[in-house]
């Protein structure tokens, strides 16, 4: 949605779309919260995801998800309420449970456990035959550090395993995985990821705005950018298309 008529402006992808994502992360809106939420970013919001195990705890979960839902933004729950219930031998459970909720969306993550590679592929080939599925990959845990090939192999086998999407981890503080302890971004390793990985198929976890500038830099105004604040996704639009100082320069014609 664009306001006025203004020249040397990117165009972003239309909803419903397959690059461009904005993934933003509810930790807890109450419903009217939600509402308040939807009737400003909505229309640039791609999906929402239940950060980590909250779904667990809030009120009125159902209604909150048919409030997104009724607006066309696909809900989905945190990584970690999958590997609670995986952890647990309750990954049948799991399935239910978003049956039962109409998730029509599962992240399969191993940020907090440790699944066997090939153990957390099957998981993806069994979801994928009944939904869609998305796959986060990286660990929360800042010591565990996975060299680049690794990203690559992994990202890989569970693209072909079935997921529309992969994950860069990074968790909610944009400081694990893909950045370094001070949100500093591994260039490195993301520009070795992109040198086998689609950038269409990755889904960065980017809740800083300096990481946001940085994928908006390297990747397009139509990069996939995830853990975004909810207050955040107006200023990240703005931002998507050279209307904030950080990126006035971007598109210009020189």
């Amino acid at each position: 949605m664009i306001n006025f008529n203004l020249s040397q402006i990117p165009v972003r992808t239309p909803k419903p779309r397959k690059s461009g994502l904005t993934m933003v992360m509810d930790k807890g809106l109450s419903f009217n919260e939600a509402e308040n939420f939807i009737s400003v970013s909505g229309i640039h919001t791609d999906v929402v995801k239940l950060g980590f195990g909250t779904s667990m705890v809030t009120p009125n979960l159902r209604a909150k998800i048919e409030l997104y839902q009724s607006h066309g933004i696909p809900v989905y729950f945190g990584g970690t309420l999958f590997e609670a219930f995986v952890i647990r031998n309750q990954f049948d459970d799991y399935l239910a449970l978003c049956k039962d909720y109409k998730i029509d969306l599962i992240e399969v993550s191993d940020g907090s456990i440790e699944i066997p590679h090939a153990e957390k592929c099957g998981y993806i080939e069994k979801i994928a035959k009944v939904t869609k599925v998305i796959s986060e990959v990286g660990s929360k845990d800042a010591a565990h550090i996975i060299p680049p090939y690794k990203w690559i192999e992994l990202m890989t086998a569970e693209l072909s395993a079935g997921s529309e999407y992969v994950i860069a981890e990074a968790r909610e503080a944009g400081n694990v995985g893909i950045y370094r302890g001070s949100g500093e971004v591994r260039e490195g390793l993301v520009q070795e990821i992109l040198t086998k990985i689609p950038a269409e198929k990755i889904l960065w976890e980017a809740p800083q705005k300096a990481q946001q500038l940085y994928f908006l830099e390297l990747i397009g105004c139509n990069v996939n950018l995830g853990n975004i604040a909810p207050s955040e996704v107006i200023p990240l639009e703005a931002m998507r298309i050279g209307l904030r100082g950080d990126t006035f320069h971007l598109y210009l014609n020189k």
